[in-house]
Order: structure tokens, then sequence, then C-alpha cells
């Protein structure tokens, strides 16, 4: 493949039907005041308000393409190459497309050796001079013989009639994308078939499959480049190579990884992605659970589950072999003098001998297994629903709602965005949200400080969603009733953009720290790191009077906070201002970052 400097080169800016996207599907932030610090448990320090995303400082950006912006790119790159080989339009087109649509690879080719590229592409010279003389011409296909007028022929000069080219361009044309580097018809002959040709010979449903192949190639032969994997959009996007994250958001609003093409997924990478939508695809799980909850039939083998009931069981037919629950013998040995219905001397004898260890242990690690997945899977799928309810309640926000607040409320609709703001966020929040379940699933369960550490910065994340999400779900009600604008409406603004602002920059920041795999992380607790300003107040308070073993006193500025004694110290404000060295390796009853 071409080098990232060969692609679309001589295209220029961008067309006025492209839209400069950022990897950041956030708006801007709005400030926290400080009378609402109470309202939902942060103060101002660390809230980024430059209006512009955190993502465009430090990213690269992309372009969605419509496909009107690549039929244009089309045309300009036809024409300048048209233009300086002089060729004409349709063998600008065949080389570019051999050239995957590298202007520039075109022409340091064509200036190179212009003889050996037009063998390899197909543009011959005319070799054979058409026929001067008014005698038919026999086709090479159907052997019928023909008016010279009805006959076609590329540059090589091989004749067959209109009937028999239109056939073997529809054939081509069914057959896919190959249809691009057609070929004469005659076996022996490596000479092009170009556009123009193809397009005078076709019915109208070939001519539109035969532009969308044209038109599909500059997409997908080019690597910078590629289609919204969404479900009927027709947008691509072309993707400016750099460091930084990989998600892209489409004019249609989906999100996804550029990578892998699944939907975005950050802080999980693409690997454990793949790996947990095939295992929430595999059977394994299934097969857990049947060994988990089931025991096989002693004589046939098949799998049954006991959900109530005694100890007596008779397998389905044909087998209809009855036996005992607990040891899995035969039921004609077992009675009264063996327990009984509920109970089996046998099996608690055969137990204590240890002869259902080997089984009972495997049983349980396929129930523990179970159970741990259960628990990361039902949060995930619950994140994913949550998500797209408020994508729904967005919609009906921006429908309706918005027009009768602005009416209740005599506000114009214009002031009106932090609500819609704060609905992206949350939408975002949640995808972000669902992602670490399957981080958290795959994180090592021997690596206890980060599990411990994961565990509660994911906790804090949940409950400040849960504040956003609320403020802007019931909140909000309040303004939609009444018939008079309500006085405390512009407090309510100030409340939802300050969680909206708290809760994107905690996202962000948990984001990144799961992206380096809590590298920062120190299960000691005891390292100190030079990023902070020095603490100013007394790091002493009641919450460092906790007995032992229950919590741990942490202070940070003038700020002393409780956790419980089994995490790692964690403050939100460090959180906010990005100090993610801090978070893991705050001392315990003590003060971080240059203090004493």
């Amino acid at each position: 493949m071409d080098s990232d400097d060969d692609m679309h080169d001589a295209m220029g800016s961008a067309s006025e039907g492209e839209q400069e996207y950022q990897s950041d599907l956030m708006p801007s932030d709005n400030e926290v005041n400080e009378s609402d610090e109470s309202d939902y448990g942060f103060d101002d320090n660390g809230v980024d308000d430059d209006p512009q995303p955190a993502s465009s400082r430090s990213q690269s950006t992309y372009l969605v393409l419509s496909e009107k912006d690549i039929r244009q790119r089309q045309e300009e790159a036809v024409t300048n190459v048209s233009t300086v080989l002089d060729i004409s339009p349709t063998q600008a087109g065949i080389l570019l497309r051999h050239f995957k649509w590298s202007i520039s690879k075109v022409n340091d080719e064509w200036f190179a050796d212009e003889d050996a590229v037009r063998d390899k592409v197909g543009l011959l010279k005319p070799l054979v001079e058409p026929a001067s003389d008014t005698k038919d011409v026999t086709c090479g296909i159907c052997f019928e013989s023909y008016p010279p007028a009805s006959m076609k022929a590329t540059t090589c000069g091989h004749n067959f009639c209109s009937s028999c080219w239109a056939g073997y361009i529809h054939t081509a044309i069914n057959d896919g994308p190959g249809c691009l580097t057609l070929r004469c018809p005659d076996p022996s002959c490596n000479a092009a078939v170009g556009e123009d040709m193809v397009l005078s010979l076709v019915s109208d449903d070939d001519r539109t499959k035969y532009t969308r192949y044209v038109l599909r190639s500059y997409v997908e032969d080019n690597r910078k480049t590629k289609w919204c994997p969404a479900p009927n959009c027709e947008f691509a996007v072309e993707f400016i190579l750099g460091s930084g994250p990989f998600d892209i958001v489409c004019k249609c609003s989906y999100s996804f990884c550029w990578n892998c093409l699944e939907e975005a997924h950050r802080p999980v990478d693409c690997d454990t992605v793949a790996k947990w939508i095939l295992k929430n695809c595999a059977e394994s799980e299934n097969m857990n659970w049947i060994l988990a909850n089931s025991k096989p039939c002693p004589k046939c083998k098949r799998p049954i589950e006991k959900n109530q009931g005694c100890m007596h069981i008779t397998c389905t037919p044909p087998c209809k072999f009855e036996f005992c629950w607990l040891c899995l013998g035969a039921w004609s040995e077992h009675g009264e003098r063996t327990g009984g219905f509920y109970a089996c001397n046998r099996y608690e004898t055969a137990k204590q001998e240890g002869v259902y260890d080997e089984a009972e242990r495997r049983r349980e690690m396929a129930k523990n297994s179970l159970e741990r997945y259960t628990h990361y899977y039902e949060r995930w799928a619950t994140n994913e629903s949550s998500r797209g309810k408020a994508v729904a309640d967005l919609h009906q926000m921006q429908a309706v709602q918005i027009e009768k607040l602005s009416d209740k409320q005599c506000q114009p609709v214009s002031q009106l965005k932090f609500i819609t703001e704060a609905w992206l966020q949350i939408i975002e929040c949640r995808r972000v949200l669902k992602w670490t379940y399957a981080y958290g699933y795959y994180l090592p369960e021997n690596e206890v400080g980060k599990r411990q550490f994961f565990e509660y910065v994911q906790g804090e994340a949940e409950a400040g969603l849960e504040r956003l999400h609320q403020c802007a779900e019931k909140d909000l009600q309040t303004f939609l009733e009444g018939d008079t604008p309500n006085p405390c409406f512009n407090d309510f603004r100030t409340k939802l953009a300050g969680l909206t602002s708290v809760t994107k920059t905690y996202f962000e920041n948990l984001v990144r720290a799961l992206e380096n795999g809590l590298s920062d992380v120190n299960s000691k607790v005891s390292a100190k790191v030079g990023c902070c300003s020095k603490p100013s107040g007394n790091s002493k308070g009641r919450a460092g009077r906790s007995k032992a073993g229950t919590s741990k006193s942490v202070s940070i500025g003038n700020t002393t906070k409780a956790v419980p004694s089994n995490y790692p110290a964690v403050d939100i404000a460090l959180i906010r201002s990005a100090c993610l060295s801090c978070l893991a390796n705050l001392k315990v009853n003590g003060s971080v970052c240059g203090s004493s």
C-alpha cells in the first residue's frame, strides 16, 4: 500500500461539504459555581472551562465524507491526472484505480516508465487501424457478421458486436467490483475496458452498480478511508493518522473504533473487545451453566437439572434410568436405610472419603466462573440498555421538550443547548461505563491493588453519572410544568452545566487511566509524586480518627476524606485535575505531593 503522503496529496483542502470532527463527542464545558458545590460534591478546582475540546488540543482530527464529497474528489483527481499526463479522463480513471487513487504514485510511475505502466494497466496505444471498407465484420464471440457500425472495440482493435459486449460487461458487473479492471474479451489481449465504453452499453441498473463500484473503490482501496459500519449509513471517514485514541463519530451519530470497526469501546482495547464479544456469543458459557447446574445421567450421560423435589431422579425416555441425585447410584439400591428421599448416607460417606472431591471442585469452579461472568455481563448489558434509553430520551427532548421548555421559561432555544450537552454527555458516559465492565472482567484477579482501585473509581463514576442523569431527567420535569417561568431555572442551568462539566472531566481521566493500564497504582500506597500543588490545610480531622480497619483518612488541599480501608486512598478532586498518579499513590492518613 502507498505511504501516507501519497494519499490524495493533490486534493488540497477539504470540500465545502466536508466537516471536521473531533474524536471527542462531548460539547464544551461550563464552569461549576462555587455556591453549587454542595449540590453535587465537587469544588471548582480542575474544571476545564476552555471551550475547545481537550481532544482537539492533543489528537489528530478526521473528516467525515458524504458520497457527494467522494465523487468531487474523484473528479478532481481525474482532471488533475488527465491534464498533467495529457491523456483522456477515461484513461486517467483507469490509472487512478490501479494505483489506488494516489495521484503522486501515478505521476511517479508514469514519468519513470510510461510504456511499462501502459502495459501493466492495459492502456495500449492503438495497434490495429479500423477497417476502411464497408464489408461485414465477424464477431469474435458469437461469430455472426455485422456492419462495422455495429461493432465495438477498445484500443486493441479487437471487434465484437454490441450485444456480446453488453452481455460480457453485464456478467462482469454482476460478478462484483472486479469489473473495474475489466479487460478485452480476447483471451490473449490485456487491453483495459474504459468507463465510457462500459456506461454506453449497459442497462440503467448495471450503470448504477458500476458507478457505485467506482465510488466504493476510492474508499476501499485507501487505508486512510473507511466506510462507517452503521447500518444504512452512506458516509465515509478519512482518518489523519496520529497518536491517540481511534474513536470516530460519524455524521449519522454512530461512534465506532477506527481499528476494528466495532462500536466505540474506549477504554478497552480492540483485542479485549474481540474476546468479550466472542465470549458473549460462544457456547462456553452454556457449557459452564450446564456443568454448574446439572449432573449427567449415570447411564446415558445426558445432563439433568434438578430444581426442586427429592433426590429420586428418573431420566427422560428412552433411558428412564432411576438414580440418586447425590451419589448418582441406582435408586434400587436406596431407601430408608440410605437416608430416605432427601439425603444419602452413601454420598456423605463417600464425600468424607474424598470420592467426589474432584467432581465437586470442577462444579464449584464452573459455578464461580459463571457467576463472575454473569455479574459483569449483566452490568455491561444494563448500561447498553440505559444508553439506548438515553438516546431515545435525547431525541424526545429535542423534538418536543425543548420547544415546550422554551415557551414555559421564556428562554430562546439557543439558550437551552446546555440540556442537549448534558444528554450527549450521559450517552457517552454510559458507553464508557459499559466497557469498563469488560475491562474489569479481564483484569487479573491477582493484581489486588489495581482491582480495588478500579472498583473504587468505577463506583465513583457510576455515582457521578447517576447524579447527572437524575438532574437532566427528573429535575428538568419541574420546569416543564406550570404556566409561568420558574425563578429557579437559572440555578438549574448552573447546576446541570456544572454536573456536565465535572462528569465529563472525571470520565476523560478515568478513560486515560484505564488505557494506561492503571500503571500509576502502587500497592504500597506510599510513593510521592510532584504534580499537585502543596496542600495548605491540616491533614488531621475527624475522618483521620476513624477506627483502624474501617476507613482511611486522606488529605487533599483543605479537604479530608474518608474512604473504605480496603481501597486505595482516592479523592474526586484529584481525578478531575487529571493527577492520576496521586490517585494511586496517596499517603494513607497523610497528605500528597510535596506535603510533609
